[in-house]
């Protein structure tokens, strides 16, 4: 790796902060980037908007008088049908998503690395298919280039900020995707990140025989501006990047 990370996976509760992080290193200034944060230009892969596409292919086929097949409509937007017979289907297909698009845009293209950094983000704190099931899934190659940050926030505070969200939601924010209370604690309430890490701060975790640098960085009390947000996240990275060989 370069002395930027190449493909940082930021994972965490839903309202934990990973939007926020993003967006204050994102109006960071480059060169104050490189140095604090490790991170070069930013480029975005997110399954949100693939998940939402699905939703919408929903409402066009109840419109031709189908049945819906991934979701139900909610005033906040939809919730995810959890079909537990068959896993998580929808979800499993956005990870081979995430493999085909990364390969096709970035990995073909070994100059991307250069100056940018790709951020992959996803949520899957559900006991029964959590962030380990999304790493097996993930192609060995995305993964050779890969560091993992953990944004660890208490259940508690990420629906305190998912009902912040709903209000701001309501006059139309950007960090206002607020989730609906059973998808909430469908994403939210079970997490095995303390089981696949051991509780850890810092360390590896083994995929395949592949070694992946991560760190937990705690993120309560919220901060919201300041120099101790600064500190928060150039620790957290700094950290990570001390990790990779």
């Amino acid at each position: 790796m370069s002395d930027t990370f190449d493909h940082i996976i930021i994972n965490g509760r839903p309202g934990g902060g990973k939007s926020e992080l993003i967006d204050f290193i994102r109006n960071t200034p480059l060169e104050k980037r490189k140095e604090l944060f490790h991170i070069g230009e930013m480029v975005f892969e997110d399954d949100f908007v693939w998940l939402w596409e699905k939703f919408q292919e929903d409402d066009m086929w109840e419109s031709l008088g189908y049945e819906r097949l991934y979701s139900r409509t909610h005033k906040l937007g939809y919730v995810q049908f959890d079909d537990q017979k068959s896993g998580h289907p929808l979800l499993d297909l956005c990870c081979q998503k995430f493999n085909v698009a990364i390969k096709k845009k970035y990995l073909s293209n070994p100059d991307f690395y250069k100056d940018h950094t790709l951020f992959i983000e996803f949520a899957r704190g559900m006991a029964d298919g959590g962030y380990k099931h999304v790493y097996d899934l993930l192609d060995d190659e995305i993964l050779k280039r890969s560091v993992i940050l953990y944004i660890k926030v208490s259940f508690e505070e990420s629906k305190r900020k998912n009902d912040a969200r709903y209000k701001e939601w309501e006059k139309g924010s950007i960090l206002s995707h607020s989730l609906p209370e059973e998808s909430l604690l469908r994403f939210s309430s079970a997490d095995d990140w303390e089981e696949l890490t051991g509780g850890k701060e810092t360390g590896f975790i083994n995929i395949r025989g592949i070694e992946i640098p991560f760190v937990t960085m705690p993120n309560e009390p919220e901060l919201t501006s300041g120099p101790e947000l600064d500190a928060r996240y150039s620790r957290a990275l700094t950290l990570l990047k001390n990790l990779v060989k």
